[in-house]
């Protein structure tokens, strides 16, 4: 057999994969990433019409297309998976990208908002176990890539929030957290199924929408100084969706500037 050429590890092409949220400020990065990688490309949100435009706009081959999908509804989610399906025939690559957030921080939110934040996490279970049992059918391989953060492995600083803004959901933290070891347990389960399960953790990815007070405050936390730019994740989205990582499974890739470096 031929040593494969870089360029054949990270070529996508003739692959099929379903990105939820991704018509998001990471999301759309990360589409856009697949499609440039060769990618046939699914975009799932909340809003059909959303998707089928943010699909629509990629770039590459295709043909990609848009799904109505809410990862927190698990009817929703089924009937998204199954559209994804008889739309491109087959699915090789899932990126559990979707997040309903929550702003309220340990000071305020209910148990009620706690519990339901958590189900992002459910959902990200469920759409995996769905790839997993459609690749053993089809016999074939795949690749799952769960969304993270930094903050699933370090605590946020208090200082950054203070007298600005609510501090870091305390129930974003224990999901994020929880994620990162679903996905060492989902792959410890796989791998004998051929199916490859990763979880990919950005830092500090801001939108437009943040504080500048706060962005400006996390600056100083990050041995880069800076925030990190949505185009930063998509070598390494591509890295875990394509050969160029077939002996990696169970693990963290953090993409934070060296925020978890100190």
């Amino acid at each position: 057999m031929a040593e494969p050429t870089v360029q054949q590890l990270f070529d996508l092409t003739g692959r099929v994969t379903l990105v939820t949220g991704g018509t998001g400020h990471l999301g759309s990065a990360l589409c856009r990433a697949l499609a440039e990688a060769g990618a046939q490309v699914i975009v799932s949100s909340r809003k059909r019409a959303q998707a089928q435009a943010a699909a629509q706009a990629l770039p590459g081959q295709g043909p990609h297309f848009g799904v109505e999908l809410d990862h927190m509804d698990p009817e929703s989610l089924a009937h998204g998976f199954q559209d994804a399906l008889q739309q491109a025939g087959r699915l090789d690559v899932l990126v559990n990208n979707g997040h309903e957030p929550l702003a309220a921080d340990w000071s305020s939110v209910t148990a009620e908002q706690f519990t339901h934040h958590l189900a992002n996490a459910t959902g990200y279970f469920l759409l995996a176990r769905h790839l997993r049992d459609h690749a053993v059918s089809q016999g074939k391989p795949a690749s799952i890539i769960l969304l993270g953060s930094m903050y699933g492995v370090v605590a946020s600083y208090p200082d950054a929030y203070a007298d600005i803004c609510p501090a870091s959901p305390v129930a974003y933290h224990t999901l994020k957290g929880g994620i990162v070891h679903l996905t060492r347990h989902l792959a410890a389960y796989w791998a004998s199924d051929g199916v490859r399960v990763n979880c990919l953790s950005p830092g500090p990815f801001p939108n437009e929408k943040a504080p500048a007070a706060m962005v400006e405050r996390l600056t100083t936390k990050l041995p880069m100084k800076r925030m990190g730019q949505p185009h930063e994740l998509k070598g390494a989205i591509v890295f875990l969706a394509s050969d160029a990582s077939s002996f990696v499974t169970g693990q963290n890739l953090l993409v934070d500037g060296g925020w978890t470096a100190w």
